[in-house]
Formats: C-alpha cells, sequence, structure tokens
C-alpha cells in the first residue's frame, strides 16, 4: 500500500494529508493507492504521474543520501509541482536548507537505490 494509504490527490487539493478508502482504489507502477473520493482517484487515473510521490515514496532527504527511508505523512511538501514526502519535519528543515541541490542528489542516487533495493 502506498503512502501507508494516504490518498496521493489529496496532498494537491486539500494541502494535507487524508487518508484514502478501501473502496477507491487504483494500482500505479506495482503500488497500490487509495482515494479519498471517486473524484480524487479519477483525476489520479487521467494523470497518475503528476500525483505519484517522487522516490517511490520515501524520504528524499534519505534518498539524497543514497538511504531509503520511511516517511511521516506530515512532512510532505510540494516542490515544482511533485510530490516529496520526507522523514520528519525537521528533516524536511533540513533538506530545504539547499532543496534543488538534495533534489539532485537524490536524482542520481535513485536508479541506483531501486536497483540495489527494488523499488
Amino acid at each position: 500500500m502506498a503512502i501507508q494509504g494516504y490518498d496521493p490527490v489529496a496532498f494537491f487539493t486539500d494541502h494535507k494529508p487524508v487518508k484514502g478508502k478501501e473502496e477507491f482504489p487504483a494500482r500505479y507502477n506495482g503500488a497500490y493507492y487509495y482515494f479519498a473520493s471517486k473524484e480524487h482517484r479519477d483525476l489520479f487515473k487521467a494523470d497518475p504521474a503528476k500525483y505519484e510521490p517522487v522516490f517511490g515514496g520515501y524520504c528524499a532527504y534519505g534518498v539524497s543520501r543514497d538511504k531509503l527511508v520511511e516517511i511521516d505523512v506530515d512532512a510532505f511538501q510540494i516542490v515544482d509541482g511533485r510530490l516529496l514526502l520526507q522523514y520528519s519535519k525537521g528533516v524536511r528543515d533540513d533538506f530545504n536548507k539547499d532543496t534543488k541541490g538534495n533534489l539532485a542528489k537524490a536524482e542520481a542516487n535513485w536508479p541506483g537505490l531501486v536497483e540495489k533495493k527494488g523499488k
């Protein structure tokens, strides 16, 4: 279950984590997502890449440090229209000290992490 069962669209529309419901599921890139409403599921199905969390839903700062780290859904952020999840709000603050640099490191590390550990 992706994002601990939280609705990926809600981060963009409600600007907060909202738990998804089992009656509104969708699968994308091998992950199962739950949505708070049929409307959110339909938005996702129309453009899943827009709403899918970056780095497989792992902590973006962790990926920038070449590690796969779990996340706290309350430590999310939208950067350049993409959903980034972080381990904690403190880690998110550290990430944002150099958002562009950390994002570039994470993007460079991600293919190797997927290859080594699976997505």
